[in-house]
C-alpha cells in the first residue's frame, strides 16, 4: 500500500511540475545546403521564436557568428568553417535550446 501511495504521489508530481519545464523549452533546427547553414526556431506550440539570439560555436566552443531569427524564425548564414557547429537559440527568459550539427552534414551542404 506504501509503494502504490508513492507511485500516485510521483505520478502527480511530474504531472504538476511537467509544465513548468515544458515552458522554457524552445526548439531549433539546422542543415547545411548549397554553402550556407540554415536555422529554423520555434516554440513548442510551432509558434515562431521571432528576434531570437543565435549564436554558433565550433568544436572547440569559439563563438564563430551571431544573429537573430526573422519574423518567420528562420536564420541563415554562410558555412563559418568544415567543423562540428553547435548552433544556440535565445529567445529571452529562459527559453534556450542547442542544436549540434555534425562536420560531415556541413561538408555536404557544402
Amino acid at each position: 500500500m506504501k509503494i502504490r501511495r508513492c507511485g500516485i504521489l510521483a505520478f502527480v508530481a511530474i504531472f504538476l511540475f511537467s509544465g513548468t519545464a515544458l515552458a522554457h523549452k524552445v526548439n531549433v533546427f539546422a542543415y547545411a545546403e548549397a554553402g550556407k547553414i540554415y536555422t529554423e526556431s520555434y516554440f513548442p506550440d510551432g509558434k515562431a521564436i521571432i528576434g531570437g539570439k543565435v549564436q554558433v560555436y565550433d568544436s572547440s566552443d569559439r563563438l564563430l557568428l551571431e544573429g537573430v531569427t526573422d519574423d518567420k524564425g528562420l536564420f541563415s548564414f554562410d558555412i563559418p568553417k568544415m567543423d562540428d557547429l553547435k548552433i544556440v537559440i535565445d529567445a529571452g527568459m529562459g527559453h534556450r535550446n542547442s542544436f549540434d550539427l555534425k562536420r560531415s552534414d556541413v561538408e555536404t551542404g557544402k
